[in-house]
């Protein structure tokens, strides 16, 4: 990888200064204390050093390229010819530089998934999953969200107070996931725990990464002899003829990977409807909508700041860098979103604009978008509805979050309001998350064939399930 290097020596500190996130070589690290103390502040650091596109060092010190700008994040992200979502391009594994135990496994290691598929084996697996996605029916799903809710807000309502993070962001989407998937309501509590302890990287997380993919195994069995309207058995049946393992990986990035994002997305909105009162006067006045509202949090605070990554598949130039075959890149989404180029006043509302980056684009786009939005829009819009007084318990500068190198989180959002008493939504049946077009299921027909070899590129073992690694460096 060819990496600039300024004419003139950074001022202060002298370079190699762990506290500074600089390298010996003058590079910025995207880890360690100055990334994660204030990401955002790095990122325009690296911006007006080097433009759309900055040189990089990952964990073990290991070159990348973070892209800034929104332009040249789109052409990444839409030009797979380019840029390649099959991470065993890397040149870093080629040359063996990346470790077994090395906080980039997780994220970045091959997975017969999707996401890490390009061309025709990407078309195959994408289909099944957006095609699955797209036969729920959203008002269901919002009838399953308002139902989860009000279970929610009922069991602190007469208190007066809640920790909104802990109590209710963290809890509803895992909540109505487990109805989109298919799984009784019995499973829901124990799978809401499961998952936060996943994303706080407890010493417990490998036992809750066991429990989520054994509740997803036997989930699969039931639904191969019993069928029903749900992702589990639509992704079974589907025409792309997934393997077992293909749908049980598939199931667990949606379940846990879009749990995630839109727990941050309704702590994110929560926090700015609670401080920022011009921003709640207009959402409450009727000038703004809560679909509005979501998308200028997805502007200011997208759930994933960074996306690792894309490979480049041959020499290249991207944003003034010339980019070697094998290079990675990492979307940044976060930096992306307050591109001057696109934003040059950031004080400016956005309401309605859904050209951020947050839900990423091109043929990795994410595809359950539309029903993390729903869950995240009619969760708020029930809390705000039960509790019309809410308000912030504490001073908004003491707030505080946690930072790692791919996302930013919310640690705690007290509140307090009137106690009162919330009485339970009436239950409400699968069929309800059916479109009304949706014709019955079809036998299930499922491909037991291996999951394709990898190529020759020689990657790592991993010693540790990969979403507990994964989680654990989202949230520590």
């Amino acid at each position: 990888m060819t990496t600039p290097f300024p004419a003139d020596g950074p001022s202060g500190p002298p370079p190699g200064c762990p506290a500074h996130g600089l390298a010996a070589e003058g590079l910025r690290r995207l880890y360690g204390p100055e990334a994660e103390a204030d990401p955002a502040a790095l990122y325009e650091k690296l911006r007006a050093e080097h433009g759309e596109v900055a040189p990089v060092l990952l964990h073990g010190d290991l070159p990348a390229w973070l892209i800034l700008g929104h332009t040249a994040n789109l052409t990444a992200m839409r030009t797979p010819s380019r840029f390649s979502r099959d991470s065993r391009r890397w040149t870093a594994f080629q040359q063996g530089l990346v470790t077994a135990d090395s906080p980039l496994m997780p994220v970045i290691a091959w997975q017969p998934l999707c996401v890490f598929a390009d061309g025709e084996e990407h078309r195959r697996l994408r289909a099944a999953v957006t095609d699955s996605l797209n036969r729920f029916d959203r008002r269901g799903i919002r009838r399953y969200v308002t139902r989860f809710a009000d279970q929610l807000i009922q069991e602190f309502g007469p208190t007066g107070r809640a920790e909104l993070v802990a109590q209710f962001a963290e809890c509803l989407p895992m909540l109505v996931m487990t109805q989109v998937v298919g799984m009784p309501d019995e499973y829901g509590p124990r799978l809401v725990d499961a998952a936060r302890d996943l994303m706080k990287g407890t010493e417990t997380a490998i036992a809750s990464n066991d429990y989520v993919v054994a509740t997803l195994r036997r989930t699969i069995e039931r639904k191969r002899v019993t069928p029903g309207p749900d992702l589990v058995s639509w992704l079974m049946q589907h025409s792309a003829g997934l393997t077992d393992d293909e749908v049980l990986e598939h199931l667990r990035v949606v379940l846990l990977a879009a749990n995630e994002t839109t727990v941050n997305l309704i702590a994110d909105a929560l926090k700015l409807v609670l401080t920022d009162r011009r921003f709640r006067a207009d959402l409450s006045g009727g000038h703004m909508t809560l679909p509005d509202a979501l998308d200028q949090v997805l502007w200011d605070s997208a759930p994933m700041s960074l996306v690792a990554g894309r490979w480049a598949t041959g020499d290249t130039e991207l944003g003034g860098q010339q980019i070697k075959e094998g290079d990675m890149l990492l979307l940044g989404l976060a930096a992306g979103n307050v591109d001057p180029a696109v934003r040059p006043d950031l004080s400016k509302p956005l309401h309605g604009n859904r050209s951020h980056l947050a839900f990423g684009g091109g043929p990795h786009e994410c595809p359950g978008q539309d029903i993390g939005r729903a869950i995240a829009d009619t969760g708020i819009d029930i809390l705000l509805t039960r509790l019309p007084d809410l308000q912030l318990a504490i001073d908004k500068d003491e707030l505080t979050w946690t930072s790692a190198w791919l996302s930013r989180h919310l640690v705690e959002l007290p509140v307090q309001f009137s106690p009162r008493t919330v009485e339970r939504t009436a239950p409400t049946g699968p069929g309800d998350l059916l479109t009304p077009s949706t014709p019955p299921p079809p036998p299930l027909h499922v491909r037991q064939t291996e999951t394709p070899a990898a190529p020759p590129a020689v990657v790592p073992r991993q010693r540790r399930g990969w979403w507990q690694a994964l989680t654990g460096r989202f949230r520590r």
